[in-house]
């Protein structure tokens, strides 16, 4: 075999059809896109539109329900917090605060704060201040001589 002998299979590539080259191509004059109309035209794309037929998204019943009111919150594991403490980023019985798991990039702040969850395993005594915690989060910490003091709910802007 030689580099000049290699070639592909034969039907592997297929050339582009060329389109406005006359109309004995079969596909001169037109191009393929028809007779006049907005979809004859470059640029356009009518997304769900069934030609005056009820479109499906609007044939459909509403389903579901956002509320508006509803509490995001961040997640904190004790898992990372150990991990955290093992890689020398926290001190052993350091005051954790939501700042400082911003500040050393463990955690994201949400709108709502942040909640601690119990998923890994916690060695070192922390106290922690945070906006929720579940019951076996604070638990886990405890155990370990920790503490955690979960912060009042902040107020909505528009309550007085």
């Amino acid at each position: 075999m030689k580099l000049n002998e290699l070639a592909d299979n034969p039907g592997a590539r297929k050339a582009r059809t060329r389109v406005g080259r006359g109309i004995g191509s079969g596909k001169g004059k037109t191009s393929g896109a028809g007779q006049k109309g907005q979809k004859s035209r470059s640029g356009v794309a009518i997304n769900g539109f069934e030609g005056g037929q009820m479109p499906v998204y609007r044939r459909l019943p509403k389903r579901g329900f956002k509320n508006p009111f509803k509490k995001q919150f961040g997640v904190v594991n004790l898992g990372t917090l150990q991990t955290a403490v093992d890689n020398g980023v926290l001190e052993e019985g350091a005051n954790v605060t939501i700042a400082v798991l911003a500040e050393k990039g463990l955690a994201r702040p949400q709108k709502d704060g942040l909640r601690l969850l119990a998923k890994g395993e916690l060695k070192a005594k922390l106290n922690i201040e945070i906006s929720g915690a579940s019951k076996a989060a604070v638990e886990a910490v405890e155990k370990v001589g920790g503490s955690v003091k979960v912060l009042a709910p902040v107020a909505a802007d528009n309550a007085e």
